[in-house]
């Protein structure tokens, strides 16, 4: 590959850009921050999903081919520090091992606190008897952690394929999205997803705003949201939000709610009926209404670009899962360019089989939020800085 790279990868060395690699050790720092399932007989726990281990192959074989022998690094879960046997990385060894023999896989770097805290020393440690390092980790380049930003001052350093792709498809989201661009945003808190909408908001043509944030929108709107989810702190920057965007924000004009007393993922606990806008007191939105899922899937269908982070219900509960899932197939029935933009919507699409008919699911959620919002990524600034970094052309 060439390191005569245009757009948002520009200066970021790539895999091509390494030293001859035959007998050399390499550290691939990967993201296999993947879900764990106990087994019912008490033995090790076994991954849940293996998208984020598969999606590190062809870096893995790729350098293996050009005989590299590998080593690969990653956190897993918050274990705060120290050694904690809930986040001990056996079951990844057990998956990486029948999906790649012989790739070797380190302890769980978050159990030493030099990780998080981007502790010089730890770097050292970590890079002990390697010769280059490759960040493959989409998913962790959003942190300024040591096995991130750290290696590229240390070692010959490059993008691995995952990253490199990653910020390729979503780089298109920023610099020439064909239009309309709509974004649809689903998740919790606003308070999370902020700064990412105020930046969309320059960007896209619609912004679809659903699942249990969009409650605080209509909060912002004085409709009564009754018990659901409000994240009252930003109930004032949902109305600026509204008042800037005018109708290119799309909110739920029905929703399903769940009765008092009800849980969601308790199929015979509490009453469901559909509602408008206006909630009643002691009841909760779970889920958006069929008139508002025809509306969404309406701004989907008609999209050049579509970008999709979050569900729009509480999708785990099937009664409540119809909402995520005529946003998925729209997104995935929609003829533009579609992303889908990692954490849960990843869930929820091999939930529902549609990974194959989606352009681009990224292994990263709030990697991608934050390069969409900032531009860039710690991990991406570190790589810029390596000793074999390709300089930028002239003009870029």
């Amino acid at each position: 590959m060439s390191a005569a790279v245009r757009g948002p990868l520009v200066g970021i060395p790539l895999l091509g850009d390494l030293p001859p690699l035959p007998g050399k050790r390499v550290l691939v720092r990967v993201d296999f921050n993947v879900p764990l399932r106990q087994r019912d007989d008490g033995g090790e726990a076994v991954v849940e999903n293996d998208f984020r281990i598969r999606a590190a192959l062809p870096t893995i074989e790729w350098l293996t081919s050009h005989g590299a022998s590998v080593t690969t690094c990653t956190h897993l879960g918050r274990p705060k520090g120290k050694p904690d046997p809930r986040y001990d990385v056996g079951p990844l060894r057990t998956c990486l091992a029948a999906l790649a023999p012989g790739v070797a896989l380190l302890d769980n770097l978050r159990f030493d606190p030099g990780e998080e805290a981007d502790d010089p020393a730890f770097t050292e440690r970590l890079l002990d008897g390697f010769d280059c390092y490759v960040n493959d980790a989409f998913g962790a380049s959003h942190r300024a952690h040591a096995s991130i930003v750290g290696p590229p001052a240390r070692l010959p350093s490059a993008a691995g394929l995952l990253l490199e792709r990653e910020v390729e498809r979503l780089g298109r989201l920023l610099t020439d999205p064909a239009k309309p661009f709509v974004a649809v945003v689903g998740g919790a808190k606003v308070a999370d997803k902020l700064g990412v909408l105020r930046s969309l908001l320059e960007r896209v043509d619609r912004l679809v705003v659903g699942g249990a944030m969009s409650y605080t929108f209509l909060a912002a709107l004085g409709h009564d949201t009754g018990a659901s989810l409000i994240d009252e702190p930003h109930i004032a920057d949902c109305a600026a939000l509204l008042a800037d965007a005018g109708d290119r924000i799309v909110l739920p004009t029905d929703v399903v709610a769940l009765g008092p007393g009800g849980t969601s993922g308790d199929p015979g606990g509490g009453d469901v009926t559909v509602v408008g806008t206006d909630i009643p007191p002691g009841w909760k939105g779970v889920d958006m209404g069929p008139a508002t899922i025809r509306a969404f899937a309406e701004v989907i269908a008609g999209a050049g670009t579509v970008f999709w982070n979050g569900p729009v219900g509480a999708f785990e509960d099937p009664r409540f899962a119809v909402g995520t899932r005529a946003v998925a197939d729209a997104v995935a029935a929609c003829p533009g360019f579609t992303v889908a933009g990692g954490g849960d919507s990843v869930s929820a699409i091999d939930q529902m089989g549609l990974a194959g008919k989606i352009d681009f699911v990224s292994t990263g959620g709030g990697a991608s939020l934050e390069l969409l919002e900032h531009g860039d990524l710690p991990g991406l600034k570190a790589l810029r800085g390596a000793s074999n970094a390709p300089a930028p052309a002239m003009g870029e």
